[in-house]
Protein backbone atom coordinates (compact mmCIF):
# COMPACT_ATOMS: atom_id res chain seq x y z
CA UNK A 1 0.00 0.00 0.00
CA UNK A 2 1.30 3.42 -0.94
CA UNK A 3 0.23 6.36 1.21
CA UNK A 4 0.61 10.01 0.29
CA UNK A 5 0.96 11.52 3.77
CA UNK A 6 0.71 15.08 2.45
CA UNK A 7 -2.60 14.28 0.78
CA UNK A 8 -3.93 12.65 3.96
CA UNK A 9 -2.83 15.66 6.05
CA UNK A 10 -4.41 18.13 3.61
CA UNK A 11 -7.62 16.10 3.50
CA UNK A 12 -7.85 15.96 7.29
CA UNK A 13 -7.19 19.68 7.74
CA UNK A 14 -9.79 20.50 5.09
CA UNK A 15 -12.41 18.15 6.55
CA UNK A 16 -11.74 19.00 10.21
CA UNK A 17 -11.27 22.76 10.63
CA UNK A 18 -10.95 22.35 14.42
CA UNK A 19 -7.66 20.50 13.87
CA UNK A 20 -6.41 23.61 12.03
CA UNK A 21 -7.63 25.78 14.92
CA UNK A 22 -5.51 23.78 17.35
CA UNK A 23 -2.48 23.90 15.05
CA UNK A 24 -2.27 20.11 14.69
CA UNK A 25 0.72 18.97 12.62
CA UNK A 26 0.93 15.70 10.69
CA UNK A 27 4.32 14.11 11.31
CA UNK A 28 3.86 10.79 9.54
CA UNK A 29 1.25 8.61 7.87
CA UNK A 30 2.74 5.27 6.87
CA UNK A 31 1.77 1.72 5.96
CA UNK A 32 2.33 -1.17 8.37
CA UNK A 33 2.13 -4.95 8.07
CA UNK A 34 -1.02 -6.64 6.69
CA UNK A 35 -2.31 -3.42 5.16
CA UNK A 36 -2.31 -1.57 8.46
CA UNK A 37 -1.69 2.13 8.82
CA UNK A 38 0.09 4.26 11.41
CA UNK A 39 -0.31 8.01 11.82
CA UNK A 40 1.69 10.32 14.06
CA UNK A 41 0.17 13.73 14.74
CA UNK A 42 1.66 16.52 16.88
CA UNK A 43 0.05 19.18 19.04
CA UNK A 44 2.50 22.07 19.51
CA UNK A 45 2.84 23.66 22.92
CA UNK A 46 0.68 26.77 23.00
CA UNK A 47 -0.78 28.78 25.87
CA UNK A 48 -4.04 28.88 23.88
CA UNK A 49 -4.48 25.12 24.41
CA UNK A 50 -3.26 24.93 28.03
CA UNK A 51 -5.28 23.82 31.03
CA UNK A 52 -5.13 25.18 34.58
CA UNK A 53 -1.79 23.40 35.30
CA UNK A 54 0.03 24.52 32.15
CA UNK A 55 -0.23 21.40 30.02
CA UNK A 56 -2.42 20.66 27.03
CA UNK A 57 -6.12 20.79 27.89
CA UNK A 58 -7.93 17.42 27.98
CA UNK A 59 -10.12 18.54 25.09
CA UNK A 60 -7.06 19.37 22.99
CA UNK A 61 -5.55 15.96 23.81
CA UNK A 62 -8.81 14.24 22.85
CA UNK A 63 -8.94 16.17 19.58
CA UNK A 64 -5.31 15.27 18.85
CA UNK A 65 -6.01 11.57 19.37
CA UNK A 66 -9.24 11.64 17.37
CA UNK A 67 -7.46 13.49 14.56
CA UNK A 68 -4.67 10.90 14.47
CA UNK A 69 -7.29 8.13 14.33
CA UNK A 70 -9.07 9.94 11.49
CA UNK A 71 -5.81 10.15 9.53
CA UNK A 72 -5.47 6.37 9.85
CA UNK A 73 -9.03 5.88 8.61
CA UNK A 74 -8.55 8.25 5.68
CA UNK A 75 -5.27 6.58 4.69
CA UNK A 76 -6.70 3.07 4.98
CA UNK A 77 -10.13 3.65 3.46
CA UNK A 78 -9.95 6.93 1.51
CA UNK A 79 -10.40 5.02 -1.75
CA UNK A 80 -13.92 4.11 -0.54
CA UNK A 81 -15.21 7.66 0.03
CA UNK A 82 -17.44 7.40 -3.04
CA UNK A 83 -19.14 4.36 -1.41
CA UNK A 84 -19.08 5.08 2.31
CA UNK A 85 -18.68 7.82 4.89
CA UNK A 86 -16.25 7.22 7.76
CA UNK A 87 -17.77 8.15 11.12
CA UNK A 88 -16.47 7.92 14.66
CA UNK A 89 -18.91 5.77 16.64
CA UNK A 90 -17.46 6.09 20.14
CA UNK A 91 -14.21 6.90 21.88
CA UNK A 92 -12.60 6.30 25.23
CA UNK A 93 -9.55 8.04 26.59
CA UNK A 94 -7.53 7.46 29.72
CA UNK A 95 -5.46 10.41 30.96
CA UNK A 96 -2.63 8.66 32.80
CA UNK A 97 0.05 11.27 33.34
CA UNK A 98 0.31 15.03 33.11
CA UNK A 99 1.52 16.07 29.69
CA UNK A 100 3.70 19.13 29.35
CA UNK A 101 4.96 20.75 26.18
CA UNK A 102 4.25 19.40 22.72
CA UNK A 103 2.52 16.01 22.54
CA UNK A 104 2.40 13.33 19.87
CA UNK A 105 -0.46 10.96 19.12
CA UNK A 106 0.42 7.69 17.41
CA UNK A 107 -2.60 5.90 15.98
CA UNK A 108 -2.79 2.40 14.56
CA UNK A 109 -5.58 0.59 12.76
CA UNK A 110 -6.92 -2.23 14.93
CA UNK A 111 -8.21 -4.50 12.13
CA UNK A 112 -6.93 -5.70 8.81
CA UNK A 113 -8.37 -3.34 6.16
CA UNK A 114 -9.33 -6.21 3.85
CA UNK A 115 -11.66 -7.61 6.54
CA UNK A 116 -13.36 -4.24 6.97
CA UNK A 117 -13.77 -3.83 3.22
CA UNK A 118 -15.18 -7.37 2.92
CA UNK A 119 -17.88 -6.48 5.47
CA UNK A 120 -18.73 -3.32 3.54
CA UNK A 121 -18.84 -5.32 0.28
CA UNK A 122 -21.23 -7.79 1.97
CA UNK A 123 -23.65 -4.93 2.67
CA UNK A 124 -22.80 -4.56 6.36
CA UNK A 125 -21.67 -1.48 8.23
CA UNK A 126 -18.26 -2.48 9.62
CA UNK A 127 -16.88 -1.18 12.89
CA UNK A 128 -13.18 -1.15 13.68
CA UNK A 129 -11.00 0.29 16.44
CA UNK A 130 -8.11 2.66 16.06
CA UNK A 131 -5.74 2.54 19.04
CA UNK A 132 -3.97 5.78 19.95
CA UNK A 133 -1.08 6.40 22.30
CA UNK A 134 -0.47 10.01 23.29
CA UNK A 135 2.97 10.85 24.59
CA UNK A 136 5.16 13.79 25.48
CA UNK A 137 7.73 14.64 22.87
CA UNK A 138 10.37 12.69 24.83
CA UNK A 139 8.27 9.54 24.38
CA UNK A 140 6.76 9.41 27.89
CA UNK A 141 3.20 8.03 27.50
CA UNK A 142 0.54 10.35 28.92
CA UNK A 143 -2.78 9.03 27.57
CA UNK A 144 -4.30 6.07 25.77
CA UNK A 145 -7.33 6.26 23.55
CA UNK A 146 -9.48 3.97 21.46
CA UNK A 147 -11.73 5.38 18.76
CA UNK A 148 -14.19 2.99 17.15
CA UNK A 149 -15.04 3.96 13.59
CA UNK A 150 -17.55 2.74 11.05
CA UNK A 151 -17.95 3.03 7.32
CA UNK A 152 -21.55 4.03 6.69
CA UNK A 153 -22.53 2.94 3.19
CA UNK A 154 -23.82 5.69 0.91
CA UNK A 155 -27.40 4.97 -0.05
Amino acid sequence: MSIDSRQVAAGMLEAVPFARTLGVEFVEVAPEAEGGVRAVVRLPDSPATHNHVGGPHAGAMFTLGETASGAVVLAAFGQLLDRAVPLAVRAEIAYRRLAMGPVLATARLGRVPAEVIAELDAGRRPEFPVEVEIAAEDGTPTSAMTVVWTLRPNR
